[in-house]
């Protein structure tokens, strides 16, 4: 019996989801025949049998989120047998029907480790109903969590309806957006475009687009990672755009390579495919990686301005709201003007704010440019 582990994926990914099998048990398979598909960091990848043989058993049901390393499938051979191997034992004194380990009693309104006061009575109420000690709201004595506040919290969970997991795009997405909580120092800087002089029906996005390559050639150190660990930055000599995609399953970053480098008819060209990719969940996985600056218009479902989230490596975001007519101060006197405003949000440990200011102040030329 040989045991086949999740193999590591690349871009440091920890987990994936199991999506489907192409196997069961009992079946033999044949070196590189499709194994098993799994959800990673928004895109499903198909993972090959690594040897020939007779798969024993399947470690995992679809659903199921499996750590890299982890085990996944086990083969057997011909004419080998399942032993049995036991995974994991019971202790001989928690095995069913022998006696517990006497443990002290503990003592009314003890404190546990975590700090909170509860009864030993309280605690077991909070076990069986399936309620975290630390989440509710204590009005015992000296901030003791009793009974009727464990029942009231058990209540409002029933109310709220069944834990959801977060699976697939939406894990992913909570899973960067903590990264990003936790290593970036965000600031986000704010300004108007008028765009009365537009033609009608102009491409936002295409504007929107040669607008960030005027703002990264205005001021190349937001377009850049930066590595906190070794405390440096890598400026990058052409711009990989990401164009953040709102979808029913979660947020989608696929990248626009080298737009500085690209026609209007090829740019549109890749966000049409990149749309239909997206649609179709078909997004290849090297397209969700490397971005070195992002561009989200969220301004097409509302919005003004947005403190946005800046996903290391990079360094910045922009970010267009709604465009709308505002009174607006034009040629020394108060007109209503067609205006798109744009918010800014970069990481201020390797970008000063006049690098971030000269960047959207270069944004905002291009745009109000009439052609």
């Amino acid at each position: 019996m040989t045991t086949f582990n999740l193999p590591d994926l690349g871009e440091g990914l920890q987990e994936a989801e199991i999506v489907a099998w192409h196997v069961g048990a009992g079946d033999h398979v044949v070196a590189d025949q499709p194994l098993v598909s799994v959800e990673t960091d928004k895109a499903v990848v198909e993972i090959p049998a690594p040897r020939s043989g007779t798969v024993a058993r399947l470690l995992g049901e679809p659903g199921d989120i499996v750590k890299i390393g982890a085990p996944l499938v086990e083969f057997g051979t011909a004419g080998e047998t399942d032993t049995g191997t036991v995974v994991g034992v019971i202790p001989r004194e928690q095995e069913p029907g022998t006696p517990a380990a006497a443990t002290p009693p503990a003592t009314a309104g003890k404190t546990s480790p975590g700090g909170v006061k509860a009864t030993p009575a309280v605690r077991a109420l909070a076990r069986r109903l399936g309620v975290e000690l630390s989440l509710v709201a204590a009005s015992g004595p000296d901030g003791t969590v009793s009974a009727a506040d464990v029942e009231r919290a058990a209540a409002a969970i029933a109310a709220a309806g069944p834990l959801e997991p977060l699976r697939g795009v939406r894990r992913a997405m909570a899973i960067n957006m903590e990264r990003a909580h936790a290593e970036v120092t965000p600031a986000t800087v704010t300004e108007e475009a008028d765009i009365d002089a537009w033609p009608a029906r102009a491409d936002v996005t295409l504007r929107l687009i040669r607008a960030t390559i005027a703002g990264c050639r205005a001021e190349p150190a937001l377009n850049a990672w930066y590595l906190g660990r070794d405390k440096g930055r890598r400026l990058h000599r052409t711009i990989d755009l990401g164009i953040a995609m709102d979808t029913p399953d979660g947020l989608f970053v696929p990248v626009l390579r080298k737009v500085d480098e690209r026609d209007e008819d090829d740019l549109r060209r890749g966000l049409e495919r990149m749309k239909a990719d997206v649609r179709a969940r078909a997004v290849p996985v090297e397209e969700l990686r490397g971005q070195t600056i992002t561009l989200s218009n969220f301004g097409m479902f509302g919005g003004r301005h947005a403190a946005l989230v800046v996903l290391p490596p990079q360094v910045a975001i922009l970010g267009a709201g709604r465009i709308a007519d505002r009174v607006v101060a034009h040629r020394g006197r108060p007109a209503v003007r067609r205006t798109l405003p744009l918010s800014l949000t970069f990481d201020h440990r390797p970008v000063t704010g006049g690098e971030a200011s000269r960047f959207l102040a270069a944004v905002v030329a291009y745009l109000e440019r009439p052609e």
